[in-house]
């Protein structure tokens, strides 16, 4: 192996840790207010606006800063696919936070019946590479408080997020999903 390959094998370790550490905070946050508000779901506790949902985190998560509504300082200002094309700004109307830990995200309630909230998930803040699928993805959390990828009903089948991962995080589009997917399938590893 050479340097330059382990240099990448340990960036990419690294994102992937990262990942998993927000994910298993989201994921015990979702539990605990779902236990607080003796709820069987996202909805039944509560969980129905933006409002709630800024409220969520600013409840359950140690945020050093609120952007409001807008995206700088707490993402970058722009984003780039794994193909190196730039990617549109998908994140209007929404709240920008970031955590202690230097992960931010945006934060988008769509009240969905199935999905209930979506983040894009920056795990290393402003700071690079700035590409969807290394140190930033959409991640998705369903009424029944599971985390995965964009959809119909969580967890999804491994086929559904190989499909996503084909069709939008490595096909070269401006998506933000499939990414995500592709990692938990491959139980907590960055293979692309």
């Amino acid at each position: 192996m050479t340097v330059p390959s382990l240099i990448q094998n340990y960036q990419r370790q690294s994102y992937v840790t990262q990942l998993h550490k927000v994910y298993n905070e989201l994921s015990q946050a979702l539990v605990r207010y779902q236990t607080d508000k003796n709820a069987l779901n996202l909805k039944e506790a509560g969980l129905t606006s933006q409002e709630e949902l800024n409220s969520f985190f600013k409840t359950y998560f140690n945020v050093v800063n609120d952007c409001g509504a807008t995206q700088t300082p707490c993402l970058a200002s722009s984003y780039k696919t794994i193909s190196g094309r730039t990617m549109g700004n998908p994140f209007g109307g929404v709240s920008y936070m970031t955590l202690a830990s230097g992960s931010s995200f945006a934060a988008f309630y769509s009240g969905g019946t199935s999905i209930i909230f979506f983040l894009y998930l920056d795990i290393n803040g402003q700071k690079g590479p700035n590409v969807a699928g290394r140190d930033i993805f959409a991640v998705y959390i369903y009424n029944n408080g599971l985390i995965d990828d964009n959809g119909n009903s969580a967890p999804l089948r491994s086929e559904e997020r190989e499909t996503a991962f084909n069709e939008n995080c490595i096909a070269g589009e401006t998506t933000w999903f499939g990414c995500f997917g592709k990692i938990l399938n491959d139980n907590w590893e960055m293979t692309y």
